[in-house]
C-alpha cells in the first residue's frame, strides 16, 4: 500500500528522529559550538529537507517541461542538466555529515566497557578513568578528528553540487540540444524560485556548520595548548 505525502513525510521524521536520537549522546561529550552544530543540523537542514524541500522537488522530472514532442527529448535533457536530484545529494551529504559524530559515541562506549571490566576486577572503589566521558587522551583525538572529517565532508559536498550544476543559481529556463532533440528546444524547470531559495537556504545551513567546525576546532586546540602551558609552567614555579 503507497502512503499518501502525510505519511511518508511522518515516515521521514520519524526516521530522522531515530538519527538525532542516536546522535544526542555526542550533545553530552560537545562545546558549545558542538550543540549549536547539532541544532543547525537538524533543526534548520532536516527539518527543512523533510517538511518543505521534500514537497517542492517532489517529482521534478515530471515538472521539468520541454517545447518539444520528440519522444525522448524532455528525458535525456532532464538527465543532462539533472545527473543527481537535488534533494537526493542533500540527504546523502546529512547522512554521511552525522557519520563521524559515531566515532565519538563508539568510542566513549568503548571507554565505558573497559570501566566495566576494570571495576569487576579490582573492585568498586577502583577507577581506571576519573571520567569516561572527559575529553582527555584518546577521545580528544577522536572528537577532533570527528571534526576534520565533518568539515571534510560538507566542503565536499558544496564542491560536488558547485561542480554538477557549475553554480548554486538554478534557472527558469534551460535550453537543450541533446539527441534526440531536434534541434535547440527550451526546458521549463518547476517551481524555479522555490528551489532556488531552498538551494540557498542548505548551502548557507551547509556554510554556517563548516563554521562552526572551524570555531570548534580552534576552540579545543587553544584551549588543549593553554592547559599545556599552565601545566608546564606550573611544573617550573
Amino acid at each position: 500500500m503507497s502512503l499518501t505525502p502525510l505519511g511518508r513525510e511522518a515516515e521521514l521524521i520519524m526516521n530522522w528522529s531515530f538519527l538525532q536520537a542516536l546522535l544526542s549522546g555526542v550533545n553530552k561529550y560537545s562545546t558549545a559550538f558542538g550543540r549549536i552544530w547539532l541544532s543547525v543540523v537538524f533543526v534548520f537542514r532536516v527539518m527543512v529537507y523533510v517538511v518543505a524541500a521534500e514537497r517542492v522537488w517532489g517529482d521534478e522530472q515530471k515538472d521539468f517541461d520541454c517545447n518539444t514532442k520528440q519522444p525522448g527529448c524532455a528525458n535525456v535533457c532532464y538527465d543532462f542538466f539533472f545527473p543527481i536530484s537535488h534533494i537526493r545529494l542533500w540527504a546523502l551529504q546529512l547522512i554521511f555529515v552525522t557519520c563521524p559524530s559515531f566515532m565519538v559515541v563508539m568510542h566513549v562506549a568503548y571507554r565505558d566497557d573497559r570501566e566495566r571490566k576494570y571495576r569487576a576486577k579490582h573492585g568498586d572503589t577502583s577507577k581506571l578513568y576519573s571520567n569516561t566521558g572527559k575529553k582527555h587522551g584518546g577521545l580528544w583525538w577522536t572528537y577532533l578528528i570527528s571534526l576534520f572529517v565533518k568539515t571534510g565532508i560538507e566542503v565536499a559536498f558544496l564542491y560536488i553540487l558547485h561542480r554538477i550544476y557549475d553554480s548554486f543559481y538554478l534557472p527558469r529556463l534551460v535550453k537543450c540540444e541533446v539527441s534526440p532533440c531536434p534541434n535547440q528546444v527550451d526546458c521549463y524547470i518547476g517551481h524555479p524560485t522555490e528551489k532556488k531559495v531552498f538551494t540557498y537556504f542548505m548551502v548557507g545551513a551547509s556554510a554556517l556548520c563548516i563554521i562552526l567546525n572551524i570555531c570548534e576546532i580552534i576552540y579545543l586546540i587553544s584551549k588543549r595548548v593553554v592547559r599545556s602551558a599552565r601545566g608546564a609552567w606550573t611544573a617550573c614555579v
